[in-house]
């Protein structure tokens, strides 16, 4: 088995070792981590909407003709002839937001909010297995291997280094190993976090990242027998120095740390309550790792069920409850930080959009150009973004769906240079050049 294999298993399947048994006795207090006296790293939340969702009625051209012309059943109310709970939330007189994202339509006028549409990916592949990892690889033309948002750590200057890049992530994460790489230490084990039981393809690479399905139960066999810690790195501390004793290393880092907090008695802020269920338990978990200042900088969370080929629903429905989730868990997360949204970006992302036109059964198929999120402190928000390609059927891609007119490239490249300072692009986006000129910036 290949070294890289070996440590996506590793992380994947072994790592669960340490997700298994009841929450360890944490030290309850927060671990600084260590900055530039005085600063907070800066951090990127990727919220994935898994399965396509349909932009178009995420983000309403409510002032198109031909969309109502399209959608004679699912359609959402024109914001500027109807009101209440159905139609649309203007956004400026064009588009509108879905009446169930109604808790972030607040932050859209607050300048905290902004829309991206028309983006997506050159690629024309309809398939969600291939179209994800296009847009989890950031590679329309398949070549890369890894994820994009582990390009960005490697490509982002660390702070225990004064400002040294990993150009070689596994020597670097060696020269912490072995306390060389400045005088703070650590706090690399926690740089990129993905919510769930197996690390996603944007987050898998050479770079420091970590799969964590739930901070309560995190450590070998829950943290109660430190013997089992010790079996576990003698399991897979090869003493080479290769990938595997290095992602070993830093699950066992990453367990040390958390030991300094305690996730089984965070409350949020008063008043606020997340969602019930997965997303809403990832994203309280997110905004605790960020309070904390464990060195988080990049996390990554899925929200699932946007194939909506069937009943898709209009103002309610099926849609609406999973645009619901997302709203309510998205406004919770700004809540819950407060202040500390000024130095954390929230991008969402799906694989592709949908059909125009509604199907024979009350749905959407699967589609091309899509719309995205942008939420943070350091977002010029209150504006949609990107060049409108319009509706009309000469004006579509293959005669059926939303042309791209933004690629998903541009968008993230600018959450991770501007708001990251991720350096050297063409390693990041290999294959593809970044022109910051090419469209209008999102970030302030």
């Amino acid at each position: 088995m290949g070294s890289m294999n070996r440590r996506v298993f590793l992380k994947s399947g072994a790592m669960a070792l340490l997700a298994m048994g009841m929450p360890p006795e944490f030290v309850t207090r927060s671990l600084l981590a260590q900055t530039t006296a005085g600063a907070r790293k800066k951090t990127l939340v990727c919220i994935f909407q898994r399965g396509a969702v349909d932009g178009l009625s995420m983000v309403v051209p409510f002032g198109e003709k031909a969309y109502y012309g399209a959608r004679r059943g699912i359609a959402i109310a024109d914001a500027s002839r109807a009101s209440g709970a159905r139609a649309a939330l203007d956004l400026d007189g064009f588009f509108g937001m879905h009446p169930s994202l109604a808790p972030l339509h607040e932050l859209y006028g607050r300048h905290e909010l902004a829309v991206v549409h028309a983006t997506g990916s050159p690629n024309p592949t309809r398939s969600h297995f291939e179209a994800q990892d296009v847009m989890e690889s950031a590679s329309p033309d398949g070549r890369a291997r890894d994820g994009w948002l582990n390009r960005v750590l490697a490509a982002t200057p660390c702070a225990d280094c004064t400002g040294r890049t990993l150009a070689d992530p596994r020597a670097h994460a060696a020269d912490h190993a072995a306390g060389q790489a400045g005088a703070a230490g650590g706090g690399e084990a926690l740089r990129g976090i993905a919510m769930g039981a197996s690390l996603p393809l944007s987050m898998r690479g050479a770079a420091p990242a970590l799969a964590i399905g739930d901070l309560d139960r995190f450590g070998v066999a829950g943290g109660r027998d430190a013997s089992l810690s010790d079996t576990f790195q003698r399991m897979y501390h090869t003493g080479a120095g290769d990938a595997v004793t290095g992602a070993a290393d830093e699950g066992l880092e990453a367990a040390a740390l958390l030991k300094r907090i305690d996730p089984s008695r965070y409350r949020p802020r008063d008043g606020i309550a997340y969602p019930a269920g997965d997303f809403g338990r990832s994203l309280r978990q997110i905004a605790q790792l960020v309070k904390a200042e464990v060195g988080v900088e990049v996390a990554f969370a899925d929200l699932g069920g946007w194939d909506t080929h069937v009943a898709q629903g209009g103002a309610d429905g099926q849609l609406a409850r999973r645009l619901d989730e997302l709203a309510r868990g998205l406004r919770a997360f700004y809540d819950d930080l407060g202040d500390r949204m000024g130095d954390v970006v929230v991008l969402t992302m799906s694989e592709f959009g949908r059909t125009v036109a509604e199907n024979g059964t009350g749905g959407t198929d699967h589609g091309h150009a899509n719309c995205m999120m942008v939420i943070g402190g350091g977002v010029a928000g209150g504006r949609v973004y990107g060049e409108w390609p319009g509706l009309a059927p000469e004006q579509l891609n293959e005669g059926r769906d939303l042309k791209v007119t933004t690629d998903f490239r541009d968008v993230f490249a600018e959450v991770a240079g501007r708001h990251l300072g991720a350096q050297h692009m063409d390693r990041v986006f290999p294959g593809y050049t970044v022109d910051p000129h090419r469209w209008r910036r999102v970030l302030g």
